[in-house]
């Protein structure tokens, strides 16, 4: 008897799933390089990959000598716990052990405080154009998403509070913001979490944070002890290089963390994963040339964009969202090119590409590429 599955007929079981969950259309990163090799035909050394937001510099010395350390004791079951990680968050951000959770990324913390305190018949709001999984993580508990429309392409705080009504569980903001790259000014968000009612979690998104300057560098930190209903997201896929082990964390009310603790897979963060990240965080000078390097990039890219006489969107991330005509068609002569950028026609913006900031070369190679590209469509 064949134990092969029959793909042309529809699975009984399948059909037994909530209409929620059936309804869900799947997240979809930035297309792997190996991918596009096979595609194209293109050669991977030649390939340019501008599209997820990743450190171009890679990961810090200091977390490379530590996973290689901890390739030792792979065997053994990771600390549930990640006491030492734990240990290091606390110390650095100056919060109390019991006030962090964990997460496989940041990715899982939303999902995380989602799967903790939203239901069938509760509501979450999130911005127009902000990050995709937020409504991925509504739409999988059953809840309803609310979207509130943009502000010149960020958050409308002022609209958002009045979306709250009486169902509403939870309302997410990514600060700065992705795809968009735009930031809330820091009284503006504290004058807002001030008028969000007690029973409302807001869950601070803040990805970017090591990309921002000091004088916009986040303070919601220290607003946990007057907002009992904030948590705060960050991660260590972007300015510490370690998206491929994906390391996040959680900063919260003791007693949110307790909850979301208690949906939280016992091992979601790895023993290497953690070691890295412990490494990570104790290397500021990797951050401070990671910062500079992005910078540097980000007036590289939006000087080539001013030249090329396409308008962007101004950011405090590290990737610019640029327009251009017809940016589906762009976008694959991009990829046949072998240069990768991200499409963002999912989040409301079809004639705007997303490019990551890369090393001086990889965005000279972009910007080269663009200005052929545009030539001959000319």
């Amino acid at each position: 008897m064949s134990t092969s599955s029959n793909h042309s007929t529809k699975s009984i079981v399948a059909t037994l799933a909530p209409e929620y969950i059936k309804a869900i259309a799947a997240y979809q990163g930035g297309k792997p390089i190996s991918e596009l090799a096979r595609e194209m035909g293109l050669q991977v050394e030649d390939i340019v990959k501008l599209a997820s937001n990743e450190n171009p510099l890679g990961i810090s010395p200091k977390a490379e000598f530590a996973i290689q350390e901890a390739l030792l004791d792979i065997a053994r079951y990771p600390d549930g716990n990640s006491f030492a990680l734990r240990d290091v968050v606390s110390k650095k951000f100056n919060v109390a052990h019991d006030q962090i959770v964990f997460g496989n990324g940041s990715n899982d913390i939303l999902e995380l405080a989602a799967r903790a305190f939203l239901t069938a018949g509760c509501e979450a709001i999130y911005s127009e154009h902000a990050f995709a999984v937020y409504p991925l993580v509504t739409q999988a508990t059953g809840a309803t998403g609310v979207v509130v429309p943009a502000k010149n392409y960020g958050h409308n705080l002022p609209a958002m509070l009045a979306a709250i009504t009486a169902k509403t569980r939870i309302i997410f903001i990514a600060n700065p913001n992705n795809p968009t790259g735009t930031l809330l000014g820091k009284a503006e968000l504290l004058a807002f979490l001030k008028q969000v009612p007690k029973t409302v979690l807001v869950v601070l998104d803040e990805a970017y944070d090591e990309y921002l300057s000091a004088t916009n560098k986040s303070e919601a930190i220290a607003w946990l002890s007057e907002f009992d209903n904030l948590i705060i997201s960050r991660t260590l896929s972007k300015a510490y290089g370690l998206a491929g082990l994906r390391v996040g964390f959680g900063l919260c009310h003791a007693d949110i963390a307790d909850l979301m603790n208690r949906v939280r897979q016992p091992f979601n963060v790895n023993s290497v994963a953690q070691a890295a990240a412990v490494a990570s965080l104790e290397d500021d000078d990797f951050v401070e040339r990671s910062y500079a390097l992005n910078q540097a990039g980000m007036m590289q890219l939006t000087q080539g964009f001013n030249k090329l006489g396409l308008e962007y969107i101004p950011t405090f991330a590290n990737f610019v969202s640029f327009a251009v005509k017809n940016a589906a068609q762009v976008n694959q002569k991009l990829l046949q090119n072998g240069v990768i950028v991200r499409p963002i026609a999912n989040y409301g913006m079809p004639d705007y590409l997303r490019v990551s900031i890369g090393l001086f070369s990889e965005n000279a190679r972009f910007l080269e590429v663009l200005e052929q590209i545009l030539k001959s469509n000319e």
